[in-house]
């Protein structure tokens, strides 16, 4: 019990982990609302103040988040060229949506013309697709990658050295589930940006929008957990 309250209280102490928490609360509150919007009207509209509060509070808690986009280049300096390539697209999306984001907070509280926030939205939205659609393909490249490596642990395993490999493969699989964990948030957030760019019946349904962040921030919530 006292191990988890410990996790528990590391992983709020992170940014990231606040964020999961609440965007968990913005989009349980969705499906409150869609659930209750007929037959509790009173209740579904306190769902409503709830999700647009959560909203409001991630938008004002990224602040400066765009610049952990120039960390995540620094990090990815030893990779291939093509790795590289894709992390530079990936993170100038992200950087993109986390920046424009700022903008779209300040018109939705009008600090700025409220007239700015659909275009802003629009802005972030589309730099956040361009972003999640590159993680989404290094995600892909490197899982192939780990399955190859694993393949080829597997086959040199002898006597002496079945430890040290075992414990490669290990490694290899826990990586395996971290990047299974983030292309699932990765295209779970990329429904939700299309739902903004290009509004269509299945993406900007509720209970498409309310499951794919719940997906994202659960699986966030496991990549962040300690």
């Amino acid at each position: 019990m006292d191990d988890t309250l410990d996790k528990l209280v590391t992983f709020l102490a992170k940014r990231d982990g606040i964020d999961k928490l609440v965007k968990t609360f913005q989009y349980v509150s969705k499906l409150v609302h869609w659930h209750l919007e007929t037959k509790h009207p009173d209740i579904a509209q306190r769902a409503k103040n709830w999700e647009v509060a959560s909203g409001l509070s991630r938008k004002a808690f990224r602040s400066g988040r765009f610049l952990t986009g120039f960390n995540a280049l620094r990090r990815n300096s030893g990779s291939t060229p093509s790795m590289q390539l894709l992390a530079v697209l990936a993170n100038a999306g992200e950087m993109v949506y986390f920046f424009f984001d700022h903008f779209l907070w300040v018109a939705r509280i009008g600090v700025l013309d409220p007239k700015l926030a659909k275009r802003m939205s629009y802005i972030s939205a589309f730099g956040e697709a361009v972003g999640y659609i590159f993680f989404i393909w290094s995600d892909f490249i490197l899982i192939n990658e780990g399955l190859k490596k694993e393949r080829k642990s597997v086959e040199s395993i002898d006597d002496e050295e079945t430890k040290d490999v075992k414990e490669i493969i290990k490694k290899i699989r826990v990586d395996r589930v971290m990047r299974f964990m983030a292309l699932a948030a990765n295209v779970a957030d990329l429904i939700i940006a299309i739902a903004e760019i290009e509004p269509n019946p299945f993406c900007n349904h509720a209970v498409t929008l309310g499951i794919s962040g719940l997906v994202s921030a659960w699986a966030g919530w496991y990549r962040n957990w300690p």
